[in-house]
């Protein structure tokens, strides 16, 4: 299994502030849905809920320590390993956040698609982990300049796990 953190961070790792994102990126929404469209996601309930609800077309995994906690058309888990448990072993599974759960699975994680939002670091209450050099090689680096569509800059980066 190949097992996916997919972000958009700014420049001091901070992923959002009360359960909303900072920044509106068309562009990096399009990049999200064609990485993750057919594939399992994994989640926490906050980070569903922020979304009003399981995004289509991927099977929508999600992470709650609320024992009662129901979602139509979500598969509901209390761990990270029930969560991947659930999930095909031969296929690519995505983890969309958020913080905590980013948190939970960077030591399990093969790579990393990373929108590195450029020239902020604002406040935040979720930030994504620290990429550790010595571990993570960055083998995709795109620039995507300001432009009608996006106020701010930013990179989309892959990095996959050092062997």
């Amino acid at each position: 299994m190949t097992i996916t953190l997919i972000a958009a961070a700014a420049e001091n790792n901070a992923l959002g502030k009360d359960n909303q994102m900072i920044w509106h990126l068309p562009d990096d929404f399009k990049r999200f849905k064609q990485l993750t469209t057919g594939h399992y996601i994994i989640m926490g309930r906050k980070t569903l809920e922020s979304m009003n609800g399981p995004l289509p077309n991927r099977t929508n995994v999600v992470i709650t320590r609320q024992q009662d906690y129901t979602y139509e058309g979500c598969i509901i888990v209390n761990s990270l390993d029930k969560a991947l448990a659930t999930c095909p072993q031969n296929e690519e599974v995505f983890i969309i956040g958020g913080g905590e759960i980013y948190k939970q699975s960077i030591d399990k994680a093969n790579k990393i698609e990373l929108t590195r939002v450029l020239g902020i670091s604002p406040e935040a209450d979720a930030y994504f982990p620290e990429i550790d050099p010595a571990e993570w090689k960055l083998t995709e680096s795109v620039f995507h300049g300001k432009d009608e569509k996006h106020s701010l800059e930013f990179v989309f980066e892959t990095w996959v796990r050092k062997s």
